[in-house]
């Protein structure tokens, strides 16, 4: 089959093996994949052809990068095609740091850009949090400050111009103010949340769909809302790569005394000197040695 000849869409929603595919003039058709698998994701372009009233995913176009999520047995692709990823956090209730430097991990690994917006700055938690989020402002990853709901018009004013002209996946736990966020800049979002679970029979199960809202009526400008806040797989790394998609350790890595060095006990080892030292911090260097060893667990 001649693919090229076949629509081009981007799937705009996923739910199970059900996608919403929009065609480049804004018309949204519900597909499904050819057989069994279904390993299109919301931010994919696809080639597709019409079955009735629906719709036959037959061909995914080369991807940019792509994010994969994890469960307890497997890892899984949720989303494509992306220009960031904005992690929100907030000092109440109190973020993960480790799902924080996974997140991170993660978009570095695929090559994307991420940043982290600290969301309730009003509230007097949001010091201790400030605090937290230092190590990651000394190794360049961009940290924003905002307060919602005290101040959605200071709010949208900082977002408008880091969301425009790009594709961002939103992250956060319940809490954080994801949902704010995505009603604050998506005027409409709750009722085309609502239109969309409709469409792809999730109902109740919505909280499972990953959505893409646009931003602009020139649909350059987009968010992915994807429930919760994911584990990333990060099955496809190798351990000694990990340093290498850490700032702060790379920093230090080529400086080791052994090229191999795995940061954890050797012998003139720089990164170790560094976190007794205070260059990098402690909680950063655990961190670290529990994503090792979970990868060294996968290996088995």
């Amino acid at each position: 089959m001649k693919f090229a000849a076949l629509d081009l869409g981007r799937v705009v929603a996923a739910h199970g093996r059900h996608f919403l595919v929009e065609s480049p003039e804004g018309e949204r058709t519900i597909c499904h994949p050819r057989g069994k698998k279904s390993d299109a994701v919301v931010g994919d372009l696809v080639r597709w052809q019409a079955t009735g009233d629906e719709g036959v995913i037959e061909h995914i176009e080369a991807r940019r990068n792509l994010l994969h999520r994890q469960d307890e047995w497997r890892s899984k692709s949720f989303a494509a095609n992306l220009d960031q990823v904005l992690v929100l956090v907030a000092g109440e209730p109190p973020f993960s740091e480790s799902q924080l430097a996974r997140a991170l991990v993660a978009a570095d690994s695929a090559g994307i850009q991420a940043h982290v917006l600290l969301n309730k700055c009003d509230l007097p938690q949001a010091a201790a949090a400030r605090e937290r989020l230092a190590p990651y402002r000394a190794m360049g990853v961009p940290v924003h400050e905002t307060a919602m709901k005290a101040a959605p018009e200071a709010a949208r004013a900082l977002l408008a111009p880091l969301l425009a002209s790009r594709t961002t996946l939103v992250l956060g736990p319940s809490g954080m103010g994801k949902s704010t966020l995505i009603n604050l800049m998506v005027p409409g979002a709750a009722a085309q949340t609502g239109d969309i679970s409709v469409a792809l029979s999730a109902g109740r199960h919505t909280t499972t769909t990953t959505t893409l809202y646009w931003l602009d009526e020139s649909r350059q400008s987009a968010l992915i809302d994807s429930p919760g806040f994911q584990e990333f797989g990060l099955r496809h790394v190798e351990a000694l790569q990990l340093p290498g998609l850490m700032p702060d350790l790379r920093a230090f890595a080529a400086d080791c005394r052994f090229y191999n060095c795995t940061h954890r006990h050797e012998p003139g080892c720089a990164v170790i000197a560094a976190v007794e030292r205070g260059e990098i911090s402690a909680s950063r260097w655990r961190i670290y040695g529990e994503i090792c060893d979970e990868l060294a667990r996968q290996k088995w």
